[in-house]
């Protein structure tokens, strides 16, 4: 659940939307539209529809959030941000509301739910482009701080081009922004933690220290946890939301706080807040990307400026898998996972299946029959194809029955791989499209997930975006 949850006028409930309520949010959308009927604007928006597969991205990405009724959980309203939009701004994709739900203030309340979200994720303006004489439309968002500006700015190219495209009519239409406000010493901001497969998975020998040798390609996602950080003035490091079996002082983003405390030399502590949605004990490497981001947006906020070699050290310090998401690209490893080479992987899309079955990493890697010698594999084998397996995925079946039915499924559709030394597995897919058709057959028994590849991770674009906009205002 997202640590942002607001409650509007009738006790309607705002949380991050769920990829299950595509095609409610969609329904939405195409019952609100109706509202239109009559206006000039008709013809344009009679035929329109929310592509199902784009608003499944958005969810995914953490983008989308909807207004549930408190009673029953029905959705009656969502906000859908576009976070496709250059520099430092964040536009309004969508915003609706069933009609029989209007006029009690859940738009308004959305909508400030966006603007406090985009805040905090380091945006300093949310623009938008609307109609200009419904009611609902530009005068609702005047009232909220919108204003409007130049047609021809060159920030809202893409939407008047794409209007234009369209033959949408330029008299329509009307562009907003409204400035956010800086974030004060006291404020939460909000940092992404991808998600990560193994593509691949070979061990190749075992070190005198016991630790395995191996050779693996790690798939950053553009979808993950979402971690929420407070700067303190008292040093403490304090965890904010309780995770089921796991003591805070055992967690790994207040072990990897406190790390970069010390090696930092800073006096400043830290509230740490985690969305999780990552499954844990999956092989998707959900805690050691959130620890990543600890030591990554820390860094930047308590200005101990030790940089990406310093930090991807004290992530080796948590965990072999920590250094790929410090580094935020998607890379061949070797080593235990530490010695990493960038790599430029093709676009695809992946089906990612949770079994809802916790496989213990340490058991698998005592496992007698796990194959400890494997030949060493190149680049050039895997780009191939011919170097693709996973050297848990026999121990896992044999011994995970849940697990070996996912894999059984999913590969009634393509190759279906275990991820890492967890329970999840995953499929790619050419596109977004054909991904979200399989994962909409999914078992009732298991969890599906539609995501994208992402090279260069969705933690570094966001340290990029709090960089440029505190340096712009400070500029100003």
């Amino acid at each position: 659940m997202s640590r942002f949850i607001a409650r509007a006028p009738m006790n309607a409930v705002i949380e991050r939307a769920r990829p299950d309520e595509v095609d409610a949010l969609c329904a939405i959308e195409r019952a609100a539209v109706q509202l239109f009927r009559g206006h000039p604007a008709w013809p344009f928006y009679a035929d329109m529809a929310i592509p199902p597969e784009l608003l499944h991205a958005a969810i995914a990405r953490g983008v989308v959030w909807v207004a549930r009724t408190a009673v029953g959980g029905e959705p009656v309203g969502f906000v859908w941000l576009d976070d496709a939009l250059p520099d430092r701004a964040i536009g309004i994709g969508e915003l609706d509301v069933l009609p029989a739900h209007g006029r009690h203030g859940i738009g308004a309340a959305l909508l400030e739910h966006a603007c406090d979200w985009a805040r905090a994720a380091g945006y300093d303006r949310v623009d938008l482009g609307t109609l200009a004489d419904v009611p609902w439309n530009a005068p609702f968002y005047a009232r909220h701080g919108f204003v409007v500006v130049d047609k021809d700015d060159p920030a809202f190219a893409f939407a008047r081009d794409r209007d234009r495209e369209n033959g949408f009519p330029d008299r329509l239409r009307v562009f907003m922004s409204r400035p956010l406000p800086p974030l004060d010493a006291s404020s939460w901001s909000v940092w992404p933690a991808p998600a990560k497969l193994n593509l691949f998975l070979r061990i190749t020998g075992r070190r005198p220290d016991g630790y395995h040798e191996l050779q693996t390609v790690f798939r950053l996602l553009d979808w993950g946890d979402e971690v929420r950080l407070r700067v303190r003035d008292d040093g403490e490091i304090c965890r904010e939301n309780e995770i089921p079996g796991v003591p805070a002082g055992q967690d790994i983003t207040v072990r990897a706080a406190r790390l970069l405390q010390s090696a930092g030399g800073t006096s400043q502590g830290a509230d740490i807040a985690v969305d999780k949605r990552i499954p844990m004990g999956g092989g998707l490497g959900g805690g050691s990307s959130d620890a990543a981001t600890v030591l990554v947006a820390l860094d930047h906020l308590w200005g101990t400026g030790l940089g990406e070699d310093a930090l991807a050290e004290l992530g080796r310090r948590l965990g072999a898998d920590v250094p790929v998401f410090v580094r935020g690209r998607s890379a061949w490893a070797e080593g235990i996972g530490e010695r990493l080479q960038p790599l430029d992987l093709p676009r695809r899309s992946y089906v990612v299946l949770d079994p809802r079955e916790h496989v213990p990493t340490a058991a698998l890697f005592q496992a007698a029959e796990l194959t400890r010698n494997a030949p060493r594999a190149t680049i050039s084998s895997f780009v191939s194809g011919e170097t693709a397996e996973n050297a848990f995925e026999p121990v896992v079946r044999a011994r995970h029955p849940r697990v070996n039915a996912a894999l059984e499924w999913l590969g009634s559709f393509g190759r279906a791989k275990l991820s890492g030394s967890g329970g999840c597995v995953f499929l790619e897919t050419p596109s977004p499209t054909r991904a979200m058709a399989i994962a909409a057959r999914c078992p009732a028994e298991f969890v599906a997930q539609v995501a994208s590849g992402a090279d260069r991770s969705m933690l570094h674009r966001a340290l990029d975006r709090h960089r440029r906009t505190e340096r712009a205002r400070h500029t100003t």
